[in-house]
């Protein structure tokens, strides 16, 4: 790969530390707190662009009246975005260091795209949330920290952005540092940083902030975080996709079972249990992309063979008999509701966990999330657009769902419009939000 660089990258030596894993990991803040050149400070630093991708958007940064290269072309991509100059989809992109790889979600900062926030953290090991320090900690801010920490993101570093146009004042960055924390505790954040950067300047970033040469910057810090547990330490979750029926001459009486490993692992002669249905059986055979195998990791797509025949289909979990996931009739958790439309009550809905689709009907909403309280408030008032609720679901048929904090996989859902197959909110089962949820 050819790249635009004015010295090569550095190659690993004795004294590299061993490779970390790959992070995924989310960009968020307010609307023009410099997400997007803050990424591609990122992609840049990290010699990840591409020489002719360098030129042709040079070209475009002239064409709109910049005086040197514009980063931020770097991850707004869209037509739509360049000429409005904002981020208003979620953009992925893929750097590296000698130490980490990365997959990196930037997010938009528009409040009416919050919703596009929510699908890049979802996943998300660490995420990186910008404050303008002239502006201080905004309701955005709130927002997304508040997003972070319903979604249980481990790692959330706060970059206080655009210290070169306060001449990296410190006192103005201790202000805005423990406004920053003070929300981060209000909402429950367990593992926070905060740091003082230059997106523009690349001081923070990967190079040391003025007068911090001691303390790590953004991307050293970025390498360090550590992984997320293994899904493979977690239960056994596999969530059955398809039922395989080929009733072929070759293979007469095959039937399996296709679908992902969430979390845990599966071997031939492991005992499961389907839920919500209660049925159990004995794995007999574990088909890869390649054959046969002994086993399955989570991550891995295979079809399982039971030594029963059982009536398992599309939407059942198989976990271990000692540590199955809950059936309930009900669900009780925490909504980010995304629907342009406010809930209504006994709305009726579609709820989908895992690969089971089941309707659905909304029940009175228990609590409000204040942004700018960042506390619980009791009402009836509902849900509009990016608020954050506490509510049940009453649902037609039991799913297996289990509780957000344990399952991060199995314990999300989303609510859909039955009429038009529009996404109106997504939820977490028994989801926690601030000090005292």
């Amino acid at each position: 790969m050819t790249v635009l660089t004015e010295r090569p990258a550095p190659a690993p030596d004795d004294d590299t530390p061993a490779a970390v894993g790959q992070l995924r990991l989310v960009v968020a803040g307010s609307v023009d707190d410099g997400k997007s050149t803050l990424v591609g400070r990122l992609l840049h630093d990290t010699k990840s662009i591409l020489a002719d991708q360098y030129d042709a958007l040079e070209h475009v940064s002239r064409s709109r009246g910049a005086d040197g290269f514009d980063l931020a072309l770097l991850t707004d991509g869209l037509r739509a975005e360049r000429e409005q100059g904002i981020t208003i989809d979620v953009a992925y992109r893929y750097f590296a260091t000698p130490r980490r790889s990365f997959v990196l979600a930037d997010t938009p900062g528009h409040v009416q795209y919050t919703r596009n926030t929510v699908t890049g953290a979802s996943t998300a090991d660490a995420a990186v949330v910008l404050v303008d320090v002239r502006n201080g900690v905004s309701v955005q801010t709130r927002r997304h920290a508040a997003v972070m920490a319903l979604l249980r993101v481990p790692h959330v570093v706060f970059a206080v952005n655009k210290m070169d146009a306060v001449d990296w004042d410190e006192a103005r960055f201790a202000e805005v540092e423990a406004d920053v924390r003070r929300v981060a505790e209000r909402v429950g954040l367990e593992h926070t940083e905060v740091l003082p950067v230059s997106a523009l300047t690349g001081e923070g970033v990967a190079a040391p902030a003025p007068g911090r040469a001691d303390r790590p910057t953004l991307l050293s810090l970025l390498e360090q975080l550590p992984a997320r547990r293994s899904l493979v330490a977690e239960d056994l979750r596999f969530a059955v996709q398809l039922v395989i029926r080929p009733r072929t001459e070759a293979h007469p009486d095959y039937r399996g079972l296709a679908g992902r490993v969430g979390s845990g692992t599966v071997s031939v002669g492991d005992e499961v249990v389907a839920q919500p249905s209660g049925l159990r059986s004995t794995v007999v055979a574990v088909d890869g992309p390649r054959g046969p195998q002994q086993s399955a990791t989570a991550g891995q797509s295979v079809t399982l063979r039971l030594a029963d025949e059982l009536d398992v289909a599309r939407g059942e979990v198989l976990s271990r008999p000692d540590s199955p996931a809950p059936a309930v009739r009900s669900l009780d958790g925490v909504v980010c509701w995304l629907g342009d439309a406010p809930t209504r009550p006994r709305q009726r809905v579609l709820i989908k966990a895992g690969t089971r689709v089941t309707r659905g009907m909304l029940g009175d909403l228990e609590q409000h999330w204040d942004v700018d309280e960042q506390r619980w408030q009791d009402g009836d008032a509902p849900l509009e657009l990016n608020d954050i609720g506490r509510l049940s679901v009453q649902l037609a048929e039991p799913v297996a769902v289990d509780p957000y904090v344990e399952h991060r996989h199995t314990g999300a859902f989303l609510v859909i419009d039955p009429d038009t197959g529009v996404t109106l909110g997504a939820g977490m089962a028994g989801g926690r939000l601030g000090q005292h949820s």
